[in-house]
């Protein structure tokens, strides 16, 4: 096997007890939450909303890089909304996704695009690519459905 790249960045966190009821804490004290499992009464989150709430930030980063890149201004409410789903079938558990991005204003050609180069770039994409179903939706325009860009 290579030895891996010294990364920009590692994050570190320490989990105990599991999706039911345990703890994640990272080494710089930044997050600090309590897990519960999907559908669960009371405190906590789950792992499939902290694999949303990385992968959307990252992908709506991705595309703040792409329109710089292109010299390409972007709307004041670009939003990105990810949703994980955790599945499950004779074979075991699995996930699949849908990104769903929001560029109010911009052609949808255009839209596209930025969309398209930020899959590229996303490290979250780049690490769910061929692993898991995923679609991603583009939004230009306030109650359109919007285009699926991509379903692996």
């Amino acid at each position: 096997m290579a030895p891996l790249d010294k990364g920009q960045y590692t994050a570190k966190v320490h989990t105990i007890g599991g999706r039911d009821g345990g703890e994640s804490r990272s080494s710089d004290g930044r997050l600090d939450i309590r897990l519960s499992v999907p559908c669960a009464t009371g405190t906590g989150t789950n792992p499939e909303q902290l694999l949303a709430a990385g992968w959307s930030a990252c992908f709506l980063s991705s595309i703040k890089i792409v329109a710089g890149r292109m010299k390409v201004e972007l709307p004041a409410d670009l939003a990105v909304d990810a949703e994980v789903d955790l599945c499950g079938n004779v074979g075991g558990f699995f996930l699949q996704s849908r990104i769903n991005v929001r560029l109010p204003g911009l052609q949808n050609e255009l839209a596209q695009a930025l969309v398209d180069e930020a899959d590229h770039l996303c490290p979250y994409s780049k690490a769910t690519l061929g692993n898991i179903a995923v679609a991603i939706c583009v939004v230009t325009e306030p109650g359109e459905a919007g285009i699926v860009s991509h379903a692996a």
